[in-house]
């Protein structure tokens, strides 16, 4: 729980401003009476997860100092359990977006990149793949040349729009054997594929995700949602500060949040920087556009 050589400790020092020292198995906490109790339920919730999992990574820290600051409003059991892992919320967004999709059956995740919308999204559907309570997993993202031409990279379509798909990949690789994942591509279980594949289908008992949606058409965006069928899931994200569309051309997940908002049935679960589950870096990479950005807006607003 430690860490090596209090790596661990040394963390909770920093962010929260005591002073932790150990001796044998007992630790003396030292600062503010809120600091102080911080520090000691970050630490009960790290021996909890220690004994539950057999380790500690880095970013369990930030996570149980974050939701030790900011509990959760949402009470009962979130992990998700995975052939490979067991994945629980680092953030009390996270907690609210794994409730909404276990309560409702068309959620839009939105915010920022390494906040874990796509994953958690993709961690629910393996788990409820593997519980039987859904038949298939359908994973799609829309093809868009981000500054690249589809028509010049080498090979066949598959080889041409693989690249997009990578990250639905790699998460589906992080909570199944390797083995596992390509027998089920080759069943049919699992599908990964361009959104445009998605045209003409009804998805039924299934959980489809839609990854990247700020770069669909309004269009597109309509053709995806009515492919829902009966005991589906159907999960959405998207960054709208991140849209690679042609200028001019509104975002179909722009459109689908103005028409669906208060519908029920319907969650939109949104993101800030602080949900950032990613390198330290990255966060404040986030922070620092946003401010840029706010920057730009103000200064176009004051023009004549």
């Amino acid at each position: 729980m430690f860490g090596p050589h209090n790596v661990n400790l040394e963390r909770i020092e920093h962010v929260l401003g005591v002073a932790l020292n150990t001796r044998g198995n007992t630790v003396a906490v030292s600062g503010s009476p809120q600091s102080a109790a911080e520090a000691g339920a970050v630490l009960d919730a790290l021996y909890a997860l220690a004994m539950r999992q057999g380790h500690l990574e880095t970013a369990d820290i930030d996570a149980a100092i974050r939701m030790t600051a900011h509990p959760p409003e949402i009470a009962g059991d979130l992990v998700l359990r995975t052939r490979k892992r067991h994945i629980a919320p680092r953030t009390p967004t996270q907690s609210t977006y794994l409730a909404a999709l276990e309560r409702d059956s068309l959620v839009f995740g939105l915010g920022p990149a390494g906040t874990g919308k796509t994953y958690l999204a993709v961690a629910k559907a393996v788990s409820m793949m593997l519980k039987g309570e859904v038949d298939r997993l359908i994973l799609s993202r829309p093809a868009v040349e981000a500054g690249e031409r589809l028509g010049f990279l080498p090979g066949d379509l598959k080889e041409k729009v693989d690249p997009y798909l990578r990250p639905l990949y790699d998460a589906l690789h992080d909570m199944l054997p390797g083995d596992q994942v390509m027998k089920k591509l080759a069943a049919g279980e699992i599908e990964v594929a361009p959104l445009a594949f998605m045209r003409g289908r009804t998805l039924s008992n299934s959980f489809v995700i839609l990854d990247e949606a700020q770069n669909t058409s309004s269009v597109q965006m309509k053709m995806f949602l009515t492919r829902l069928g009966e005991g589906s899931r159907m999960v959405i994200t998207g960054d709208l500060s991140q849209v690679d569309l042609p200028p001019g051309q509104r975002s179909g997940l722009r459109d689908a949040l103005d028409i669906l908002g208060g519908m029920d049935g319907v969650s939109f679960v949104t993101f800030t920087d602080r949900d950032v589950v990613r390198h330290d870096l990255v966060t404040r990479i986030v922070r620092a556009y946003d401010q840029a950005d706010r920057t730009r807006k103000a200064a176009s607003a004051e023009k004549p």
